[in-house]
């Protein structure tokens, strides 16, 4: 998912990051060391060694490791320290989902938390053997709808997001949205997806597919890519001809984002607005890009907020962890976390796992990355603004608002929801 030298830096900091994790905190006052010999072991599966996700897995890793020392430096848990129980997971591979999910059973983990996999099904369904809670930010509807059909089977697996279904249903009404702020004057109301093939980026392309006739956009053109794009050149070229006013990026990859950039920016479709879907949140765009980057738009619908409680958090997720910092998977660990932690003190034991599961699926949290609440069949977090899918949120402090970025000189800043935003979207260069 990281080009060699992005991937080498972001693995050293893995093994860094995985040996804070992977230890409980020193000895704090008031703690017994009867407690501290019996912590409770939080399972984090993270991709260290895969071809994808190791820049999300490193940000989740991150953000637990931050809660973790906080909850450690207060007391902990129930008089217990909580100590994180790392193990290197493959989102590609089913196989490797297994083996990591065996491995946290083995190790007799009171709770499992992890940024995603691509291939969920099989690793819930191992998990389903042990029922201790699964937290996971996997935003895909497949699996939620499992949960609906089989709620018993999946008691104890909580999406802790929106689903990617609401990347569709989301972008015309974000394109609306700047077009009537008049910060976008569109060249035409077309909609050009150029996407990618797995399961993923298939949903939010027909999901956007669905959503434009109930618009005032409309499809002006699908060009299928196909990961690793070698070579950007010919998808650019297909860019201008169809000629559409927006074009949606569905792909996920961020160094291959930051390739994209650079050819589009010396060969543009002037007035397009280009939105690239997500992959700029993680830090290797922003370092592989450098000023390419600036005037594309990017979302997300687990983004950590600019409001007091995101700032606090991003002020001193910085100072934890220097340089570059992801504004997705390092909030919704440390919200994870925290969550869990809420679950152990109500339930008073986290070795019961229904018990804490009970508690999750009726108690909400509210995080820097926004309000999660699982009292829903899919248990899956709502979506702000609503879009009329099965769980959306009219409310902003009833559910999770997928925020929209732009790079605005070298920096990623929120320009929808209108709640939530730093600044309107800026003309970008090629405009």
């Amino acid at each position: 998912m990281v080009g060699k030298v992005s991937r080498r830096k972001l693995l050293q900091l893995a093994s860094a990051g995985t040996a804070a994790a992977a230890f409980p905190a020193p000895f704090v006052s008031g703690v017994t060391r009867a407690a501290s010999a019996d912590p409770i072991l939080l399972g984090v599966p993270t991709a260290q060694t895969a071809q994808a996700g190791v820049a999300d897995h490193q940000d989740y890793l991150n953000g637990t490791t931050l809660a973790l020392e906080e909850i450690n430096a207060a007391g902990g848990v129930l008089g217990r320290q909580v100590k994180a129980v790392v193990v290197d997971i493959d989102p590609l591979s089913p196989e490797s989902g297994q083996v990591a999910i065996n491995k946290l059973i083995d190790a007799k983990v009171h709770a499992m938390s992890c940024a995603f996999v691509f291939t969920p099904i099989p690793v819930a369904d191992v998990s389903a053997r042990y029922k201790a809670p699964l937290l996971w930010g996997l935003t895909q509807r497949n699996m939620t709808d499992l949960v609906v059909k089989q709620p018993d089977k999946y008691s104890h697996v909580f999406q802790t997001d929106p689903s990617e279904v609401h990347y569709g249903h989301t972008f015309p009404v974000f394109l609306k949205a700047m077009k009537d702020q008049g910060t976008w004057k569109p060249l035409n109301n077309g909609v050009h997806i150029v996407q990618e093939q797995i399961a993923y980026n298939q949903t939010i392309s027909k999901a956007l597919q669905a959503s434009l006739p109930k618009s005032e956009f409309k499809l002006a053109g699908i060009t299928d890519i196909q990961y690793p794009v070698q070579d950007w050149g010919p998808v650019i070229q297909e860019i201008k001809k169809i000629g559409a006013g927006a074009v949606m990026i569905d792909h996920w990859v961020a160094a291959e984002y930051a390739a994209f950039v650079k050819q589009y920016s010396a060969d543009p479709l002037k007035g397009a607005l280009v939105y690239l879907q997500y992959g700029p949140s993680q830090p290797e765009f922003l370092e592989l890009s450098g000023p390419a980057a600036e005037g594309f738009v990017w979302s997300t619908v687990l983004g950590v907020y600019a409001d007091e409680k995101g700032k606090a958090f991003r002020a001193k997720y910085k100072k934890r962890f220097p340089g570059i910092m992801g504004l997705c998977y390092t909030g919704n660990g440390y919200d994870t976390t925290y969550y869990l932690k809420a679950a152990w003190e109500a339930v008073g034991d986290p070795s019961n796992f229904k018990g804490v599961s009970d508690w999750i699926r009726k108690n909400s949290y509210r995080g820097v990355c926004g309000f999660m609440s699982m009292d829903n069949p899919y248990q899956e977090c709502a979506h702000y603004p609503d879009t009329g899918d099965a769980i959306g949120a009219a409310d902003l402090e009833k559910g999770m608002a997928q925020l929209f970025f732009q790079v605005q000189n070298g920096e990623h800043k929120i320009i929808y929801p209108d709640v939530l935003v730093e600044n309107k979207l800026q003309k970008a260069p090629w405009w």
